[in-house]
């Protein structure tokens, strides 16, 4: 057991002016975290025994799973990233080093950084020591503070420049063997998700810079989270909307014939797809086509879209390239002839169609069939322009982002969307990195194979917060049991009255007898306001000992979660404690 006066709990009456969401203002409120810097927080005792409680559950499903803890460093030579195959993508996030340990500041190249994530790092370290099918499979992971350059952290641990984060690395001897890996790997987070006591849902996500073939986000639902999910409850779909799909264009959807010549109109001082929807050209902006220009990795490519589409950029990431950036509008006239507002990607008539690594259009803009574009001619469109006929495609995709309403890919249903905040991501990396690393084995017939890589992340400290937004009220944070800094609070209404603090001490050793951690209160303070701090700092279980209930023999047990209060005959008090915790913990 703890008592309130040893331990460290600077709690706060109001929110700091910079916590602009509930879960950062009561981190800082219930005395959990302190900021050190913008992005950088230390966490005080009470958060700390939170943090280690999520750890240990997290250590619990993995070692469970087959996991293998190490430790690595968090300094990383630059050359071995510089040798992967994201080191132009990750650069600009990563804190550079040189060798004095001094910031670097020049445009060149450090020869330190440190580590926002570690595969590039584990992959080096199973190239020297995995050789063989027998050395395999292999599921490493740890538990370690993290780095990245953010340029505007926000929401306290949410975007932070430091955090803790549980990321893991496995190695299979094939596609097939690290598909069951990927497999456990989902079940454990789904477990340790379950243990800690959020409500989560399991997306379909974009892999992004980490490459690979699939992946899965572990979403906390949350009105202030920093992803949107669309799902389906009927089918059970759910995506990240960066990944999400619909049924909006039907499989067997037949193209519509031209409706006649193509014909250019004068469309003075139009800009944008709005000013195309007013009069006197009141042209829907479902009959527009949008013409996009963007840079790849250097080249020039273009993405077609529904005029009332918006892209979904990290869609753009099937194409292969590792930065992707919206032209300028001098490279867009270098191309087109024209500037935004004007622009159509026409056979024939896209002046810089050679200098083009590609035109790309999205699946949806066969629902137009035939509409209206640029005519690549300041103030200038063109009509009646059909999408088979007409424009320069050389790939039909997925490119847009999904809306609301539309119908599931599965069930057909509308799609519902809604706020979420990212806490875990599951990766099936395939061989991407162990090429790169030159990481091989040799098979039962000697051949030498890449090993097949899977990684898997959960931000331990994201988490916290995570519960902390979902699991609130207006009070205060409202703890699941497991992750609860303390299990039970006994508020000691009277702290220098020895008989007072005996019953305390025999209540927090029968908590204490199943597993529970106490704390006492035994602060010299008004019951106003040792109840508003059981309230704020969250404790599942609230047991109040003063004068009235020693003279009546009943104390008060509130429970946080609901509310609830029960009575307690004071001569069962230690047996119906425990009782009530077997009740908490079921």
């Amino acid at each position: 057991m703890d008592f309130w006066t040893q331990t460290f709990i600077p709690t706060l009456k109001e929110s700091p002016a910079d916590a602009e969401i509930r879960s950062h203002q009561y981190l800082l409120r219930a005395g959990l975290i302190r900021k050190t810097g913008s992005g950088l927080y230390s966490f005080l005792p009470l958060g700390l025994r939170s943090l280690r409680k999520i750890e240990t559950i997290c250590r619990e499903e993995l070692n469970r799973a087959g996991a293998l803890e190490l430790q690595m460093t968090a300094i990383h030579p630059a050359e071995i990233w510089q040798r992967g195959p994201r080191w132009q993508a990750a650069r600009e996030v990563m804190y550079r080093v040189d060798s004095a340990g001094q910031g670097a500041t020049s445009s060149d190249d450090p020869q330190y950084v440190l580590g926002p994530t570690h595969e590039e790092i584990i992959t080096t370290l199973a190239a020297a020591e995995i050789d063989s099918y027998r050395d395999l499979p292999k599921n490493f992971y740890q538990i370690q503070t993290k780095f990245r350059n953010e340029i505007r952290p926000r929401f306290g641990l949410m975007r932070a420049k430091e955090f803790l984060m549980k990321d893991g690395y496995s190695f299979d001897v094939s596609d097939e063997a690290a598909i069951e890996t990927y497999g456990k790997m989902r079940t454990a987070y789904e477990a340790f998700f379950s243990r800690i006591g959020v409500d989560f849902v399991v997306v379909e996500a974009d892999t992004g810079v980490m490459g690979g073939s699939y992946s899965h986000e572990f979403m906390v639902p949350a009105e202030i989270g920093d992803d949107d999910i669309l799902f389906c409850l009927e089918s059970g779909y759910a995506s990240n909307r960066e990944k999400a799909r619909s049924r909006l264009v039907p499989e067997d959807l037949v193209d519509p014939e031209p409706e006649g010549a193509l014909e250019d109109f004068a469309t003075p001082e139009v800009k944008t797809i709005a000013d195309l929807t007013r009069e006197p050209f009141s042209v829907p902006a479902e009959k527009q086509f949008k013409t996009l220009l963007y840079i790849g990795d250097d080249q020039p490519f273009v993405i077609i879209l529904r005029g009332q589409d918006d892209l979904e950029e990290t869609k753009l990431n099937s194409l292969g390239y590792q930065l992707v950036r919206p032209a300028t509008e001098e490279e867009i006239k270098e191309i087109f002839g024209a500037s935004p507002g004007s622009l159509g990607a026409l056979k024939g008539r896209l002046p810089g169609r050679e200098k083009l690594a590609g035109v790309y259009a999205d699946e949806a803009i066969r629902l137009i069939g035939n509409g209206v574009t640029g005519a690549n001619k300041d103030g200038f469109h063109t009509r009646r322009v059909n999408v088979q006929r007409d424009l320069d495609v050389d790939h039909f995709g997925d490119f847009r982002q999904i809306q609301p309403g539309e119908p599931c890919p599965l069930s057909g249903k509308p799609l519902q969307m809604r706020r979420a905040i990212e806490v875990g991501h599951i990766f099936k990396l395939g061989t991407k990195y162990s090429e790169a690393f030159e990481a091989r084995f040799n098979d039962e017939k000697g051949q030498t194979r890449p090993l097949v890589m899977g990684c898997y992340g959960i931000g331990v400290s994201r988490t916290l917060q995570a519960v902390i937004e979902q699991k609130s009220d207006d009070n205060g944070i409202v703890w699941p049991l497991a992750v609860a800094p303390y299990q039970v609070l006994i508020t000691l209404l009277d702290p220098d009255k020895e008989e007072a603090s005996k019953v305390a001490t025999t209540l927090a050793e029968a908590a204490e007898s199943v597993g529970a951690d106490v704390l006492i209160d035994d602060r010299k303070e008004r019951p106003g306001v040792k109840f508003n701090d059981a309230d704020l700092i969250g404790i599942p279980l609230r047991i109040v000992v003063g004068a009235r209930g020693l003279k009546s023999g009943e104390l008060e047990a509130r429970i946080r979660a609901t509310g609830e209060n029960r009575s307690l005959p004071l001569a069962e008090a230690p047996a119906s404690l425990r009782k009530l915790l077997a009740e908490l913990r079921s």
